[in-house]
């Protein structure tokens, strides 16, 4: 199932030369997990709430490429280029897949008792 690295990144007004080097290597650190960017610090269009930052979404084949990537010494040894310098939070997670059907899955948490 395709998983999902997800980015919410609240950069400083100027970026440091450490942010540069990161972004001209992260992309050889994906390859080999087959990763690739599906947003890359596009503005965002808030619609509800709030959304100070930018947003970067990095797509892998299954959940164990994501971690796998996010653990390689490769990435590890670039990661404090980026995170030393632009706060944010990163989150990996599964996708849900073209067949998915949100009433169904009001059903079975129904089913199961998931508090209302």
């Amino acid at each position: 199932m395709t998983a999902y690295g997800l980015a919410h990144l609240r950069p400083p007004a100027v970026l440091p030369e450490d942010v540069f080097r990161y972004l001209e290597r992260i992309q050889a650190t994906l390859d080999p997990f087959g990763g690739r960017f599906v947003v890359h610090g596009a503005p965002v269009h808030v619609m509800e709430g709030e959304w100070p930052g930018a947003l970067v979404i990095i797509e892998f084949p299954d959940l164990a490429a994501a971690h796998e990537w996010y653990d390689s010494p490769a990435y590890q040894e670039i990661l404090r280029l980026r995170a030393d310098h632009i706060p944010g939070d990163l989150v990996l997670v599964e996708g849900c897949g073209p067949d998915h059907d949100s009433a169904a899955m009001a059903a079975a948490m129904r089913a199961v008792g998931v508090p209302r």
